[in-house]
């Protein structure tokens, strides 16, 4: 693949569109090293937008649709969609204070997509730490990557629906989850009720809200990890929690590793050469 480029005057609009329910830059690579997760349903396409992690939650295709258009006026089936995505989640993360990493170019984009891997292959906001560690091991990501990863949840917001359980049906008793702040908990409480306010957006990181920074791990060591899945990366195993212990103390260290992490992630498995295709329309496949 090619050398790296940027575009950043459409990747500032990009990141206020990011995903709710996870971190933008983590979950654009993660669906998208060959851009199946922009597909619209059509034929036998089902789109991936229809997933149980994505729907209500995905976010920002319409400018997708903007970058990719003045890319094919200026260099016509040149710049794959996938490679769009890329950028943007390099870009976006710069733009709010984060780290960058150089982006290899020359993917192409998936001739189809799969809910059943989106339904199965994304981690969800209750899964166990050890179903999380199989699902990053399985794109050949390890423990450190897992971590450092789950630091992007430093810029985004998550649904009420998807942490409901942490406040209320974590134990028999209707108490909130052990794990989490007595005093956190119930302010969460106060805007997240029994039922009703699905779609009630919390912050991830409620801190530094707006600021790409280690403040997410430091959460984590006060018991403030929002989703499930991110304290238990502080509760679950020593070896993480050593992790999360190293990268709340030094924000660089986060930095560097968070940007060798996206670099490895952005580079699995890429369609390249004579597979798949660059779209003219990242929503359908050319034929």
């Amino acid at each position: 693949m090619t050398a790296s480029l940027r575009f950043d005057r459409f990747s500032f609009n990009f990141h206020g569109l990011r995903m709710h329910d996870h971190s933008f830059a983590i979950e654009l690579i993660w669906q998208g090293c060959d851009a199946s997760n922009l597909l619209d349903s059509s034929g036998t396409i089902i789109s991936e937008k229809r997933s149980n992690p994505n729907r209500d939650s995905a976010r920002g295709f319409e400018v997708v649709d903007e970058i990719k258009h003045a890319m094919e006026k200026e260099c016509p089936a040149t710049v794959s969609c996938a490679d769009i995505l890329a950028l943007a989640a390099r870009d976006s993360t710069v733009l709010v204070g984060g780290p960058s990493w150089v982006v290899p170019l020359g993917r192409r984009d998936s001739l189809g997509a799969s809910i059943k891997g989106s339904n199965n292959n994304i981690p969800a906001p209750n899964n166990t730490l050890q179903t999380i560690i199989t699902k990053f091991k399985l794109k050949g990501l390890d423990l450190v990557d897992l971590v450092a990863l789950s630091g992007g949840h430093t810029i985004g917001d998550a649904r009420c629906t998807s942490f409901r359980q942490r406040l209320y049906n974590q134990t028999v008793d209707g108490r909130p989850d052990s794990t989490l702040d007595p005093a956190y908990a119930a302010g969460l409480r106060g805007r997240c009720p029994r039922s009703g306010g699905d779609q009630t957006l919390f912050a991830l990181d409620p801190v530094t809200q707006f600021r790409f920074d280690n403040q997410y791990f430091k959460n984590l060591v006060a018991s403030k990890g929002l989703l499930g899945s991110d304290e238990v990366l502080f509760t679950g195993a020593a070896a993480t929690a050593q992790l999360v212990r190293k990268f709340a103390r030094s924000n660089a260290a986060f930095f560097d590793q968070f940007a060798e992490s996206m670099m490895r992630m952005g580079n699995i498995a890429p369609l390249t050469g004579g597979r798949g295709e660059i779209r003219k329309n990242c929503r359908r496949i050319n034929k």
